[in-house]
């Protein structure tokens, strides 16, 4: 158990529930349960979620939920979907959830109802959406769009990039998407080399438009536009191929941006949260805004059972105290997600930054330093894939890492079943033997008529032991839709927001990110010589580094 807990009394059932269960084997826990799986699984919107695997018993989860509602978490939660400024180092209300709320009531922030301006742009997207797809839009020349390229990074990237690929199938009858993220010349480089300037269009996405990588990218972008369509800096010819999605639109009309280019979001949207709004608009010109509804439609329906559902039926909360059960009592380190389904192979990337930049603190919102463990690193990769790269440590290495196996029940191209099936046998079989293990005495027999001797015998026994009891969540869901895929995500926003809450955490800021936002500001300015090189400002180490790096650029 961590150290961390070893002094804090209120929370002594729980560390009863540990020490119970820390050398008990999941294998007994089963066979002492018949009905175990019926009462550890539920269903919500389309998705089942088996958590029977895991290192619990009725008295553990019912000490969880406990630990979940004297955290306060039913009245955070209340407070989010109302729009109570719960961001308090920012004084900002968090309300991605009502840019999917689509019912009559009022959602107030200062005094305003903020649903008809949210309603407002989902229309004005939907209509772009639609008028890209159709071919209504064209460019400067009047030829139609056939590629689009997102220019954002963290939220304005990941969100949309991950929602895409995931439903490429929906998305082949509109443009090509592409995404720049990363403010290496080279990504973008790469992919304006194939791209046709008159019938490309940008949407640049930065909540303040202040954002370097994407500011770089995009003036990169409109470099290429006014060389390739040959128009000169008075020339407006580019604004029929960039649009904006911004918190800040005076910023991005300051940058020559009309109003019908820019698109609209509000402050009080984080970047992680932000592809239900108008950052969205390339998930919605690659599937079609009706897609796109439904996308929206499959967050409201998790949101509906988020906030409805008692908190020992409700699955984010569910998800959210066994996190913490891992993370505080057995020390885990990290938490695996494995989607078994190669269209989703971007969302642990995306979930990388919802959970670590949400909950990566070790400060409470009073200011006081934490005595939890929080913010586990956040990994994974598709099945089967991960199998052949890093299952070995999950089944045999020190450390005990949950993982979420995400499994898709039906395949979009019957006439490969076959394969799909392998797919789904693959993923169930792992987590019986993360579950399961295979003992020394299983072995022994497994191996009794082998002419090995007695020596070698023993010695790849030793090898092949796997201990077992290893922890994981299954979510079957069935084959991936718009509708299915929304779900997901908010189960997993609400997921990260419960946990920020028992950890006494403000989930809604990244004062981390800024930091180095900031330093690295400075250190341009010394690159670029616009300042001099002051030693008094930086470490050591960096004076040395940046030293050897002017001198680098000044040799080449």
């Amino acid at each position: 158990m961590s150290d961390s807990l070893s002094n804090m009394s209120f929370l002594p059932l729980l560390k009863q529930d540990y020490e119970r269960l820390q050398f008990t084997h999941m294998r007994d826990l089963f066979s002492q349960d018949a009905e175990r799986v019926e009462r550890y699984s539920l269903s919500v919107a389309d998705l089942f979620l088996d958590y029977s695997k895991n290192r619990i018993d009725d008295d553990a989860l019912a000490h969880l939920f406990d630990l979940a509602q004297t955290s306060g978490l039913e009245q955070a939660r209340e407070a989010m979907f109302t729009g109570s400024a719960i961001n308090n180092t920012e004084g900002r209300p968090v309300l991605h959830t009502a840019l999917r709320y689509t019912g009559p009531d009022a959602v107030m922030v200062d005094g305003v109802d903020v649903m008809p301006a949210i309603r407002e742009q989902r229309q004005r997207v939907a209509d772009c959406a639609e008028a890209i797809r159709s071919g209504e839009w064209r460019g400067m020349t009047g030829e139609k769009i056939c590629d689009v390229v997102n220019i954002g990074i963290g939220g304005s990237d990941l969100g949309p990039a991950m929602v895409t690929q995931s439903l490429a199938p929906y998305g082949r009858t509109g443009p090509k998407l592409h995404f720049v993220s990363n403010v290496d010349p080279v990504l973008i480089g790469d992919i304006l080399a194939d791209l046709n300037p008159a019938t490309t269009l940008f949407i640049i996405a930065s909540k303040t438009f202040t954002t370097q990588e994407t500011l770089a990218n995009a003036a990169m972008a409109k470099t290429w536009l006014m060389s390739g369509l040959g128009l000169s800096e008075q020339d407006d010819g580019w604004q029929q191929h960039m649009l904006a999605a911004t918190a800040r639109p005076e910023t991005a009309k300051a940058s020559g941006y009309r109003d019908e280019q820019i698109f609209s979001f509000w402050d009080w949207v984080g970047g992680r949260y932000s592809l239900w709004s108008a950052v969205g608009l390339p998930i919605a010109i690659s599937i079609g805004s009706e897609a796109f509804s439904e996308l929206l439609a499959g967050a409201e329906e998790m949101d509906d059972h988020f906030r409805s559902a008692p908190l020992k039926d409700n699955m984010p909360v569910i998800l959210a105290v066994l996190g913490i059960w891992y993370r505080q009592f057995f020390a885990s380190q990290s938490h695996a997600v494995l989607p078994y389904s190669q269209r989703l192979a971007r969302l642990p990337a995306y979930l990388q930054q919802l959970d670590m930049e949400s909950n990566g603190k070790t400060v409470q919102k009073d200011g006081s330093p934490s005595a939890w463990l929080t913010g586990p690193v956040i990994w994974g990769e598709p099945g089967t894939n991960g199998q052949h790269a890093f299952y070995q440590l999950i089944h045999q290495g020190n450390d005990i890492i949950p993982c979420d196996f995400i499994v898709s029940t039906t395949h979009e191209a019957p006439e490969h079943a076959q394969q799909h099936q392998i797919l789904m046998a693959n993923a169930v079989a792992q987590a019986e033997a993360l579950m399961c293990g295979k003992s020394e005495q299983e072995l022994k027999v497994e191996l009794a008529d082998s002419s090995l001797s007695p020596e070698q015998l023993e010695l790849l026994i030793a090898h092949k032991t796997m201990p077992g009891n290893r922890p994981s969540n299954c979510l079957l869901v069935p084959e991936l839709s718009p509708k299915v895929l929304g779900s997901i995500i908010a189960l997993y926003e609400h997921k990260v927001f419960c946990q920020g809450v028992i950890w006494g955490l403000n989930s809604f800021d990244q004062w981390g990110v800024e930091l180095g936002k900031q330093l690295a500001s400075r250190i341009l300015n010394e690159i670029n010589a616009e300042t001099p090189l002051d030693a008094a400002c930086h470490d050591p180490s960096t004076q040395a580094l940046l030293a050897r790096l002017l001198q680098l650029r000044g040799n080449g």
